[in-house]
């Protein structure tokens, strides 16, 4: 049986020195994140490196990511397109063919006007992915914008996937998923997920808890926080039905907890809320493989 592997995302720059001190708390795979650049990294040294550390234990490399804006250029984004060019070209040092992040977006503009944009720039990394058979995935966090303003990425609603991959029908371009970041928008989402599953090429385990009596009483345009993104088994998602739909659809992908986020466990307590997210994840998983007798 293929294991469904629960990890976690590693900072690029973190990951020589973090990655041994997480190992021995049973993480299976591991998502390596860029913010805006990989700047001065040798991602071929990196991977290679990270690689070495992982080599006797059953680990893998999920993805290598970049967030950031590759559409405008603009200030700390200037580099991010050639970023995600750089993952794409040194993705297999790290012994991934995945390569994730944000899709850009032209700044507090409606998302149409992305689109042709969005179509010149990931058309051109879409085939030079193809070429090096790797896929590419978007992350769904809408960065506090919504369909008419905002930064950074226009694949947070499923009415804008439509647009995407209507503008580009590759096979290697799919979503890099959670229920978080539809949760956020008061969207339910399992329905989603059963229809979107095949496009799901990488699942982040980040959760949301919803204060359904401060919407009922104050609304969501009030002062008063309604949602609060959550550590798995702290949030509303049930991961068992998650993880079925998943596996009822052969996904072949990882669940990777995207940490540093909860209220409540941070801090000192970050690593306890990602440790009890790896375990619950795992026990929601079905724990390991036990043989039938024969």
């Amino acid at each position: 049986m293929d294991k469904l592997r629960i990890g976690t995302l590693v900072g690029g720059r973190d990951a020589e020195r973090v990655i041994p001190q997480l190992l021995p708390h049973g993480f299976e795979s591991f998502g390596i994140t860029f913010w805006q650049t990989t700047g001065d990294v040798n991602l071929e040294e990196l991977g290679k490196r990270i690689r070495e550390i992982l080599a006797e234990h059953d680990v893998i490399i999920s993805c290598v990511s970049i967030f950031g804006n590759p559409l405008t250029g603009h200030g700390a984004n200037a580099d991010t397109l050639a970023s995600w060019e750089r993952l794409i070209d040194n993705a297999h040092h790290f012994g991934t063919d995945l390569v994730t992040g944000f899709t850009g977006r032209i700044v507090d503009q409606p998302i149409d006007q992305s689109i042709p944009r969005f179509k010149e720039v990931f058309g051109e990394l879409a085939k030079r992915a193809a070429d090096k058979g790797v896929r590419l995935a978007f992350e769904n966090c809408n960065m506090d914008g919504d369909w008419y303003r905002g930064d950074w990425n226009i694949a947070h609603n499923p009415t804008v996937w439509e647009m995407m991959f209507d503008a580009l029908p590759m096979e290697n371009l799919g979503l890099q998923w959670e229920p978080c970041h539809q949760m956020v928008q008061l969207i339910d989402p399992i329905p989603q997920l059963r229809k979107w599953v095949d496009k799901i090429f990488n699942v982040h385990g980040k959760d949301a808890t919803i204060a359904w009596d401060i919407i009922r009483e104050y609304g969501i345009g009030g002062p008063k926080p309604f949602v609060w993104h959550r550590t798995p088994g702290f949030g509303d998602s049930n991961w068992a039905d998650i993880i079925t739909i998943l596996r009822q659809a052969n996904y072949k992908g990882t669940i990777d907890i995207e940490g540093f986020h909860d209220p409540v466990y941070r801090g000192e307590l970050e690593m306890t809320g990602q440790v009890h997210a790896l375990n619950y994840l795992k026990w929601c998983r079905g724990e390991d493989f036990i043989p039938n007798p024969r």
